[in-house]
């Protein structure tokens, strides 16, 4: 049996699909995904996906009738709208499988884009985080799976490697992973505010690195020069190369981005900065790990642009996250039968 994934463009999005996969995989299901190219990069070579198709960028119809063609001749039995909008669900319809499967109107981004889908499905009224409302749509094909929490991840023995020559050269350990990067402006926390953490931890005898993605070098520069220099930039790293940084770190710092989606997959403590978005629902799911919100009055809100919303973030301060930090290593230690 085939099943194609036409799944959402983020990061975050796309971690938080990845528990499907073991729940298809071990009934027998081949799985396919599309998505955007900075995701396939992610995907590639993954154990449990088949083969990843990238979509174009737009909608020409040179690039697009190839990649139907592709699509259509790998023969689908289901295709599941991991989005819940008109684009996902036409790409579902496009590929021609004899099923397609996505949440009801109601629970879609785009509600009348559940028109193009032939089976559509209620979320049950129990299941809250984005995890468990994807997982709900395999019940369609006979696999139920909600609370599942396996997240088969990709790993990388080059930036494994490279990761750990870094920490030596810089003699960092026990650090803190500062994260204050992301594609959502209005998820973001400020520059300014990480750099005053890491002047805190410093105090309080934690030391911090800066993760950063290629292109935001520039403010992990801020967030270093706002820390009098009591933090240091990692490297630009990939998403590979951000799991090396996470996995190795005290706690991972970071807003409603994919970093902080990356790593609650993994397994690492965390601590959320959160404004606009719901932490219940996209949020970490470890209970010991901690959220940091300020809740706006149209919260839940996805706009990046919102007047209500506007500048809820800057009022979470510094000592609010310290605390957290506080909080989460002592979770940490506790469990290992640690001193903080």
């Amino acid at each position: 049996m085939k099943a194609l994934f036409v799944a959402p463009v983020s990061v975050g999005a796309i971690i938080h699909t990845l528990p499907m996969l073991p729940a298809l995989t071990r009934k027998g299901w081949e799985v396919t995904i599309l998505t955007k190219s900075s995701a396939a990069a992610f995907l590639a070579g993954h154990p449990q996906v088949a083969a990843v198709v990238t979509a174009p960028r737009t909608l020409r119809l040179g690039g697009t009738l190839g990649v139907v063609e592709d699509l259509r001749e790998r023969g689908f039995d289901v295709a599941f709208d991991l989005k819940g909008v008109w684009s996902t669900a036409a790409w579902a319809r496009f590929s021609r499988p004899q099923r397609t499967i996505g949440h009801a109107g109601p629970w879609r981004r785009n509600p009348l884009s559940a028109l193009l889908i032939s089976e559509p499905v209620d979320v049950p009224e129990d299941v809250r985080h984005v995890v468990d409302r994807n997982l709900s749509l395999l019940r369609a094909v006979g696999a139920d799976a909600i609370g599942l929490r396996e997240f088969p991840l990709p790993s990388s023995e080059s930036e494994s490697a490279k990761t750990e020559h870094f920490l030596r050269e810089n003699a960092s350990e026990n650090y803190v992973l500062l994260c204050p990067g992301g594609a959502w402006s209005s998820r973001l926390w400020s520059a300014q505010g990480f750099g005053e953490v890491a002047r805190g931890l410093k105090d309080r005898g934690m030391t911090s690195l800066v993760s950063h993605e290629p292109g935001e070098e520039r403010l992990a520069e801020t967030v270093v020069a706002a820390s009098e220099g009591t933090a240091k930039a990692c490297p630009p790293t990939s998403l590979r190369g951000f799991m090396e940084f996470a996995r190795r770190s005290r706690v991972v710092v970071a807003a409603d981005t994919g970093a902080l989606h990356l790593a609650c997959a993994m397994g690492v403590p965390v601590v959320g900065i959160y404004g606009p978005t719901d932490p219940t629902s996209s949020g970490p799911f470890d209970p010991r790990d901690v959220v940091v919100r300020r809740t706006p009055l149209c919260a839940p809100c996805f706009k990046n642009r919102c007047k209500i919303h506007d500048g809820v973030m800057e009022a979470i301060t510094p000592p609010d996250v310290i605390r957290a930090i506080e909080r989460r290593v002592g979770a940490a230690s506790a469990q290992r039968g640690l001193a903080v």
